[in-house]
């Protein structure tokens, strides 16, 4: 498992320290320089990282957030809810300035200096992939923001580069995805079970053809605002042509394509095991448990536990009924109380508490097959593409319930937020599949196919609970309490620019600034993706 240990120092570039005795500054010898050829596993194992880890959190970088299991990403996706912030912070959505993610895109300009370096012109695999993180890279900060520096980005020559429009990204962004899936197509072709050096996830050359595109298809449903008025982009054509032609375009045929994070007891434990003291200060939130109970959802046993105060009232733990999520808009001191008083269901701790590996609980996904299914079945949904929504809606409910090890009649323990054991449920995969049946190609149907991706998503997948709330309204978030922490308690649609982006490039923010917002770095303004 040492192939998963994250490698820092040797990745570094050029550190200037003052000399002992003189006031010139002086290479660092323990770091490489300018002119050193570095292996290319190494540099490529570090954006292995930095794709799990999310923008600017490896590089201590303000304004970041941790996209992991049980991190403030996922109170803002109301997975769970904090009822004390001296161990698991606040739920308030009061964020301002955002980190950016160019800390991957430093590491995929390395990258590209070592294949022009060591190969030339050559092409690898790991060129390919170095087009997909620099699309993963300006996608991540553009939805934070709007416009912002990418065709210049990441020059250090150019300290003050331009902002691009939010159209322009995404254009050049899925020209980059494209690109990546035909140069990595050759490789996979020759050899498709081989595998690159110095990859943490262990994928094969046509597993990580299929990430690139499923991926794509994230990207294109994410403009779906967009998709009538810019032909230029082709939205609706782009993500038919993928999906018709899996030859040229690989997607992901079954949660064994997923890019996902693989923990270890020795070097990258699984987050909520560092913090198992404290499961009774987080509850599960009601967003998602509100869905879960209302669709007799066996998924309910598996992540959460009953509300002892449910029980105590003479609710038994086979009752959907008992099962009672946290309401992030209420005020943190009334949650400690209320939790105390055992009126919310708490995270099942053997699940996600108990094995510091993560070996019990589900794998945390990046980009993932169950996520696709309900991507392609909204598409066909919107009309962009034929084929039946009902099957791919279906394929991605089967293969969540899978991921959770949940078949019909499945004998289930339930246990209290300290693991122990309260007996056991069966499972009746019946009587959910026959609430969530799909409703046809209509707007019920689309409501049903986006809170399905929602409860999919459960503690993984990082912002894209968020985004896609944000660009549907589906599941409807709650909001409107003292517990959001804004003005007018509403959860913000985008986050203020990076400090050091004002100060050192002060002249194309404020354009940008002025052009999209009408001078105002608001985070409740539109962007135009949203628009």
């Amino acid at each position: 498992m040492k192939r998963y240990f994250i490698i820092f120092s040797i990745l570094a570039s050029i550190v200037l320290v003052s000399s002992c005795n003189k006031e010139d500054l002086s290479l660092n010898p323990n770091a490489a320089g300018p002119g050193s050829t570095i292996p290319l596993s190494l540099v490529f194992n570090r954006l292995g990282n930095e794709l799990y880890y999310g923008g600017g959190v490896m590089d201590g970088n303000s304004g970041s957030a941790s996209e992991t299991p049980f991190s403030q990403v996922m109170r803002w996706n109301q997975y769970f809810v904090s009822n004390y912030d001296y161990y698991w912070s606040k739920n308030s959505y009061t964020w301002s300035n955002t980190a950016t993610n160019y800390g991957m895109l430093k590491y995929v300009v390395l990258l590209d200096g070592q294949i022009s370096k060591q190969l030339g012109t050559t092409p690898t695999p790991y060129a390919a992939l170095s087009k997909f993180f620099r699309a993963y890279s300006l996608i991540w900060f553009t939805q934070r923001v709007g416009d912002i520096p990418a065709s210049e980005a990441g020059n250090p020559d150019n300290l003050t580069p331009h902002f691009d429009s939010q159209h322009d990204v995404y254009k050049n962004s899925l020209a980059l995805l494209d690109s990546a899936n035909t140069v990595l197509a050759k490789f996979a072709q020759i050899t498709p079970g081989s595998t690159i050096d110095g990859d943490i996830y262990g994928l094969t050359y046509l597993q990580w053809q299929k990430v690139i595109n499923t991926y794509k298809l994230r990207v294109l449903i994410s403009l779906s605002k967009r998709a009538t008025d810019n032909a230029d982009l082709s939205i609706a054509q782009q993500f038919a042509t993928i999906v018709n032609n899996p030859d040229t375009y690989p997607i992901m045929t079954s949660t064994t394509d997923n890019l996902a994070y693989k923990y270890n007891a020795a070097y990258n434990q699984y987050p909520a095991y560092l913090n198992k003291a404290y499961n009774a200060y987080a509850n599960v939130g009601k967003t998602y448990l509100d869905l879960t109970t209302a669709n007799l959802d066996p998924r309910t046993f598996i992540v959460a536990t009953p509300a002892p105060a449910q029980l105590t009232a003479g609710k038994v733990i086979s009752d959907f009924s008992a099962y009672v999520g946290a309401d992030p808009n209420t005020a943190q001191s009334q949650l400690f109380t209320e939790a105390a008083n055992g009126l919310y269901s708490f995270n099942n701790f053997n699940r996600y508490f108990n094995t510091a590996d993560g070996s019990s609980a589900e794998p945390y996904i990046i980009i993932g097959y169950p996520e696709m299914c309900f991507n392609i079945a909204e598409a066909i949904n919107r009309g962009w593409v034929s084929g039946s929504a009902e099957t791919w809606y279906k394929n991605g409910i089967n293969a969540s319930l899978a991921m959770y090890g949940i078949t019909e009649g499945k004998s289930l323990t339930i246990a209290d937020n300290t693991g122990k054991s309260l007996g056991t449920v069966t499972a009746n995969l019946s009587d959910f599949l026959a609430k969530v049946a799909y409703a046809g190609d209509n707007e019920t149907g689309l409501t049903q196919i986006l809170q399905q991706k929602y409860v999919a998503m459960f503690h993984n997948s990082g912002f894209e609970a968020y985004y896609n709330w944000r660009r549907t309204g589906q599941p409807a978030f709650s909001q409107g309490g003292v517990g959001i922490g804004t003005s007018a308690y509403k959860i913000p649609v985008r986050w203020q620019y990076p400090v050091d982006e004002q100060v050192a490039n002060a002249a194309n923010y404020s354009s940008a600034i002025q052009s999209q917002y009408g001078g105002s770095d608001d985070v409740n303004a539109t962007m135009w993706l949203l628009k």
